[in-house]
């Protein structure tokens, strides 16, 4: 996965941090095509070894299998009375009775690594360690840059199951205090944002840059930075995690979707789903990058589907037999194509204003299930759902999302295939 710009960037002089500045850092993003999510890569260890880890949105601490993979002569356990343990609040420490290594270590800090996508939890000891990623102007990348201090969590290989084959642990993108980008913020005193960029195919990767507000360049020569819209981001008071920490906020993105349109008519939902609860933090919209596909409330679900059908009738595009998971396709051979994908309807989430909306065309809203079938990429999510709206790794791929925690807002291209590149037209081969 992404092995190009690691092969590329052997070349290039490992630098540690210094007072030297702001530094822009960058990773690639690959999509996998078993399970449709994603990863990104960086290096890690001593000797630096390139790692594959899930990417994961709204974690709050990294994490890695340390029980057979992690192989380091620099790694240093963070004991439970240590005032960076403390500072993490896990509230758990432990002993270990087996030889000691990474993943066992007496009076150690430990932590609740989860896997997103199952929903599985281990017990892990929190570690500090070397990490690398390039620098960018921007445009390329240029030399690794070292920290030595990175804080992460030991995973074990059961935790792995579910994830994209290869990926050896997750990258923790969440608002925590330790997640990655927080961390990256504070080791080379740059700003607290990112933006990702997820690619819509397996064969080339996406790209994730942290530490900058931009240039994001993508080619050919389109500063995807200079034309991002922005609306505020949401704090949800309670978290979403199987082990959940008192008075600890959900790490995850939240959004003010208002409502939703189809081909620019209004659907008729619910509006106190929209809204986050402020006693039980159900509601709201979130974005994950792992869920494939788009999950909304029941009621929501059949409104948004019912008004979608209607629209696509009056487009003269009549559905064809329902592949499941998904309840609406369409044969699509009978369905035009277009630089933004299928011509079906648009479905626009409006967020704080009627002038302020995230439109979805086909590329983001169709799946192709094979054969001749296009599928309305949206799932039935329940009656009861903890998140009325969950935005999926469909619909923000070909987007770029800038997650500025500085002025608390995302910033989002809607669909880069409308100015004719994708988010996989980095250049990560040319350096400068």
């Amino acid at each position: 996965m992404g092995g190009t710009i690691f092969t590329v960037l052997f070349i290039f002089f490992i630098t540690c941090f210094s007072a030297e500045g702001q530094k822009p850092l960058l990773s690639p993003i690959h999509k996998d095509n078993a399970t449709k999510l994603y990863s990104i890569s960086a290096y890690l260890e001593t000797p630096l070894q390139r790692r594959d880890l899930h990417l994961d949105l709204g974690a709050s601490l990294t994490w890695v299998d340390c029980t057979r993979r992690y192989k380091s002569s620099t790694y240093r356990h963070v004991l439970y009375n240590a005032s960076l343990c403390i500072e993490l609040d896990t509230g758990i420490y432990g002993n270990c009775f087996k030889k000691p290594g990474p993943a066992c270590f007496n009076d150690s800090c430990e932590f609740f690594p989860e896997n997103s996508v199952t929903r599985q939890v281990a017990i892990g000891d929190i570690l500090l360690d070397s990490l690398a990623l390039p620098t960018t102007n921007g445009k390329n990348p240029g030399k690794l840059l070292l920290d030595l201090d990175f804080v992460f969590s030991c995973g074990t290989t059961k935790l792995l199951r579910g994830l994209a084959t290869g990926v050896t642990g997750l990258a923790a993108l969440g608002r925590f205090n330790f997640s990655l980008p927080a961390q990256l913020s504070r080791t080379f005193s740059s700003p607290f944002v990112f933006a990702i960029c997820l690619p819509s195919t397996p064969s080339a990767n996406g790209v994730a840059i942290f530490n900058s507000f931009g240039p994001y360049f993508l080619l050919p020569g389109i500063d995807v930075s200079q034309s991002l819209i922005y609306t505020p981001l949401l704090l949800n008071p309670y978290g979403g995690t199987v082990i959940t920490y008192v008075n600890r906020p959900s790490d995850e993105y939240f959004i003010g979707v208002t409502g939703i349109k189809v081909n620019g008519k209004s659907v008729s939902v619910n509006m106190t789903l929209l809204e986050i609860d402020q006693e039980s933090g159900i509601g709201g919209t979130k974005i994950t990058t792992s869920t494939p596909y788009g999950i909304l409330q029941t009621s929501i679900f059949k409104a948004l589907t019912a008004a979608f059908k209607e629209a696509a009738a009056a487009m003269k595009v009549t559905p064809a037999s329902p592949v499941a998971p998904f309840s609406l396709c369409y044969a699509a051979d009978k369905i035009p194509s277009t630089r933004v994908g299928p011509a079906v309807p648009t479905i626009d989430l409006v967020l704080q204003s009627e002038s302020v909306f995230w439109r979805i065309f086909g590329a983001n809203s169709m799946v192709n299930v094979g054969g001749n079938t296009l599928c309305l990429g949206f799932l039935d999510g329940g009656v009861e759902p903890r998140t009325s709206i969950v935005i999926g790794g469909l619909q923000i791929e070909d987007n770029l999302l800038q997650f500025d925690l500085v002025s608390k807002r995302l910033g989002f291209s809607s669909s880069l295939l409308f100015r004719s590149t994708t988010c996989s037209n980095f250049n990560f081969t040319n350096t400068g």
